[in-house]
């Protein structure tokens, strides 16, 4: 039987809440004429209600208020008549439309998005992520859909994008950070930045070292202890030789994770080998600028054959902390945490202090070179350090 309406809410009261009223195309019209202007707005048209009013004070001005919108945190839930609606999970998302799987049967829909959801998104790029939980009412007999409301996420990934939070994949249990030992090269920080944002988020974090045929396996091994003794599991893989897949693979099994990592990892590749249903396109690296090409373009969310799903996330080239002030980043590599208190003074940046019980345990080999260098380029690049405005707020 169907599952419907998904029940009553807990997270909060309904409240009135003031959005920017976002439209499809500009257009010239008399700032008196509110009919005209409501009717040309194709977003305001489709979802125009009883209990929203426009406020006429210019294009760029105007504003709408919506009332039965509850808040959970820094997410605003849209409070609906679940009449109807089924509740389902997207997989994958693209332009203005995704696909979304049945929870009762596993029937997967075509679904657009509400525009109301648009105008209630406030720093994220999209409302609508893969991975998302979403209550969507079926329309005609061709499995199409629109989404009427976004549950709450949690196990989120993301990041910076040009000011604004970027989230790859929501709901998630644990995040597979993938590097190469080389083509392209290991790149230490980028792992270090991952395993920030996982902290932040209180997600699940594996380092996994692919392609570790091509590399001296000493070397490698020195780099997975640095990670180890931090309490982080560390696979060494290649989907050549086939190390380390039968030990990856019980890690995804019966979880929900996020694959992540750089352009060219070979993260399509491994998931191949790990479970050959998935059957993901693979590239070779650029041989131009010996960078990795994006052949997963966007993120899918996939069923593996022995339990637990994996959500196939495009590779990046450059990894911008979101919701992370410069002040707390010291707080998010684990091994500063024991030494801090030894710290002179209350704000210290561990970089130049004379009293610094971070640097004094660098020094002693209590804190490996490698991640205090990482943390002191996080530092010097905090351009890519930033703070969700909407955190903190009611």
């Amino acid at each position: 039987m169907a599952k419907r309406g998904g029940g009553k809410r807990k997270s909060g009261r309904s409240q009135k809440v003031r959005v920017d009223l976002r439209r499809n195309k500009q257009t010239r019209a008399r700032d008196q004429n509110l009919t005209h202007e409501l009717l040309s707005d194709e977003v305001a048209a489709e979802d125009a209600q009883s209990n929203e009013r426009l406020s006429g004070k210019g294009t760029i001005s105007r504003r709408r208020t919506v009332v039965g919108v509850e808040s959970d945190g820094d997410q605003l839930i849209r409070s609906i008549d679940t009449e109807g609606c089924l509740e389902g999970r997207v997989t994958s998302f693209i332009g203005l439309n995704c696909q979304v799987q049945a929870e009762h049967d596993g029937r997967h829909y075509e679904c657009t998005i509400r525009g109301i959801l648009r105008t209630l998104a406030r720093d994220s790029r999209s409302v609508v992520v893969t991975g998302d939980r979403v209550l969507f009412r079926p329309e005609g007999d061709d499995h199409q859909g629109v989404v009427e409301r976004v549950e709450p996420r949690h196990g989120v990934i993301s990041r910076n994008s040009q000011g604004r939070e970027h989230i790859l994949v929501s709901n998630i249990d644990q995040i597979l950070i993938v590097a190469s030992a080389a083509d392209p090269d290991l790149k230490p920080n980028l792992i270090d930045r991952y395993l920030i944002m996982a902290e932040r988020h209180e997600i699940e974090a594996i380092v996994c070292i692919n392609k570790a045929d091509l590399l001296d396996i000493t070397y490698l091994e020195q780099i997975a202890a640095v990670y180890g003794r931090l309490g982080y599991p560390v696979i060494l893989t290649s989907a050549v030789d086939g190390r380390g897949i039968d030990q990856l693979r019980g890690y995804l099994q019966n979880r929900q994770t996020a694959v992540s990592g750089q352009s060219g990892v070979g993260k399509s590749s491994l998931l191949n080998v790990v479970d050959c249903q998935l059957n993901l396109d693979t590239s070779d690296i650029s041989d131009s600028n010996a960078k990795g090409r994006h052949t997963t373009r966007r993120t899918r969310l996939l069923p593996m054959k022995n339990g637990g799903w994996v959500a196939d996330t495009p590779g990046i080239r450059q990894f911008e902390l979101w919701d992370v002030t410069l002040e707390e980043v010291d707080g998010y590599f684990i091994e500063f945490r024991a030494f801090v208190p030894y710290c002179r003074f209350p704000n210290c940046s561990h970089t130049h202090e004379q009293t610094c019980g971070v640097k004094d345990a660098m020094a002693a080999d209590m804190i490996d070179q490698r991640r205090y260098d990482s943390y002191l380029r996080i530092r010097e690049e905090n351009i890519f350090v930033w703070k969700n405005p909407a955190r903190g707020q009611t």
